[in-house]
């Protein structure tokens, strides 16, 4: 445990930042979920949309440091190439 009153302090921000760093992250993995599923239904109207909030979540995580920045855009680009592979594959 923490002795001084700086040591202390620094352990109630951690916490902190720590629930805040958790409550980011579950709420990412909820929204990348959502995507994959309705992209796996063939849902692909919804999925689109679904889409754009998974974009938002992933610069922000980007932005706070809970993901790095290259693995946001290698996750956006993952995305939309799926996206486009099944709306190719369900017009023609």
């Amino acid at each position: 445990m923490p002795r001084t009153t700086s040591a202390k302090k620094a352990l109630r921000q951690n916490v902190r930042r720590r629930v805040r760093n958790i409550e980011g992250a579950n709420n990412l993995k909820a929204a990348v979920k959502n995507y994959k599923k309705l992209l796996l239904e063939g849902k692909l109207k919804e999925a689109e949309q679904s889409l754009s909030s998974v974009y938002k979540l992933l610069d922000k995580s980007a932005n706070k440091n809970l993901i790095k920045k290259n693995k946001a855009s290698r996750i956006k680009s993952r995305f939309s190439r799926q996206l486009k592979t099944k709306s190719s594959k369900t017009s023609s």
